[in-house]
């Protein structure tokens, strides 16, 4: 770890992932046609490792069809300290029929009641987290 400015300390990919893997709700960043678009999806990760979530049809998965670069970031905080991380990489649509039954071992449901048949692996190319000590501004001077 190094300590930067502020309280703020790099995460090594580890970190990252372990943080990744301890959470299940994050937002994707898609582009595509000149617009970025965030949504928030609950997410699972895989072995490899890979971060997976499902969809329906709709905006998400068009912007990905056109644009596979992503990004995903989540982050979270307690009395003391606040963290963030984020992945970039590649989203890609999983329909071989063994990748998706691994993928269901995941054991990742909708949080709302819709259909989501689509699965979709984000395949990282970059990781990068921070923490962040939490206290009251210092003074100006």
């Amino acid at each position: 770890m190094v300590m930067g400015f502020g309280g703020i300390t790099e995460l090594t990919a580890d970190q990252c992932w372990q943080l990744l893997r301890s959470h299940e709700l994050g937002r994707i960043a898609a582009s595509a046609v000149g617009t970025v678009d965030i949504f928030p999806i609950n997410y699972a990760v895989d072995a490899a490792p890979a971060i997976y979530f499902r969809t329906a049809p709709g905006t998400k998965l068009l912007e990905l069809a056109i644009n596979d670069r992503v990004a995903f970031e989540i982050d979270g905080h307690d009395e003391h300290e606040a963290w963030s991380v984020v992945v970039k990489g590649h989203a890609e649509r999983v329909e071989r029929q063994s990748e998706m039954d691994a993928a269901e071992l995941l054991g990742l449901s909708p949080w709302i009641p819709t259909l989501k048949y689509r699965w979709v692996r984000i395949r990282p190319t970059e990781i990068a987290g921070r923490r962040f000590s939490l206290g009251p501004e210092p003074a100006r001077l």
